[in-house]
């Protein structure tokens, strides 16, 4: 076993191994994605019971094996416990966690990422934005983060950055009026949604969550995210489909 090392990072997931253990999935500012097994947390004494559950955010120590990580112990922050009582907040919560565990890499630089999903988990315990529009503030973002990502500034036939007016599926891009005229399968969006859209792009995370939307403009925003994931992920995640199904009008 190697030297004990220190990483900042948030629980994504935590699996029951054995009859006392669980097996962790940290994202990590310093190591990226990393597994970690947490050994006898599953005992009612255990220090390191509260630290290893879902959502916990802070420092851990963890040795270095083989294959993965063993964790020794841990400095929890935030533990994000109001999740619990939100409903279907908690549920949007285990989404952004899948979400981010699939973009998540093994020795790659995860700070940006593990941001996201820290102020994301902290708007939706402050309840003053629509968790629907939080779900798709955090999508683009993701993808943004990822490097996969639509282009909302100019148009991709001519362009033009001014009179933008139909997203085009085919050219994974806007398309102003003057050229709209000539694509095929699209979406019209509003000059509010493509702001909107451009304003999730270029801000910082820590200005994401500062703005609502009407009605309308989510529901472009909604109709547009759905297609994007469809075609930048390769499979739908199992969180997404329960929150769906509790969703559904």
């Amino acid at each position: 076993m190697g030297e004990a090392i220190q990483v900042t990072g948030m629980v994504l997931s935590a699996m029951p191994i054995g009859e006392f253990d669980r097996r962790l999935v940290l994202l990590t500012r310093e190591r990226g994605k990393i597994t970690a097994f947490a050994r006898g947390a599953r005992r009612l004494n255990s220090p390191l019971m509260a630290a290893s559950n879902a959502f916990a955010f802070g420092t851990f120590t963890v040795y270095e094996g083989r294959n993965s990580f063993s964790l020794q112990q841990a400095s929890i922050r935030e533990y994000f416990t109001g999740l619990a009582a939100l409903q279907p907040g908690v549920y949007y919560a285990f989404y952004f966690m899948e979400l981010a565990d699939y973009y998540g890499r093994e020795e790659s630089d995860e700070t940006q990422m593990l941001n996201l999903l820290y102020v994301s988990l902290k708007a939706l315990l402050k309840e003053r934005i629509p968790p629907r529009l939080i779900r798709r503030i955090f999508e683009l973002k993701a993808m943004v983060l990822n490097g996969e990502y639509p282009d909302m500034f100019a148009c991709a036939v001519c362009g033009k950055t001014e009179h933008l007016k139909v997203f085009s599926w085919r050219r994974d891009g806007m398309v102003c009026a003057d050229c709209a005229a000539g694509e095929k399968g699209g979406q019209e969006l509003s000059e509010t949604a493509v702001y909107t859209c451009r304003y999730i792009i270029a801000s910082p995370i820590e200005k994401l969550y500062t703005f609502t939307v009407t009605e309308e403009v989510l529901k472009e925003l909604e109709h547009l995210m759905n297609v994007l994931s469809g075609r930048y992920m390769d499979r739908k995640m199992k969180s997404l489909q329960i929150l769906e199904m509790l969703t559904e009008d």
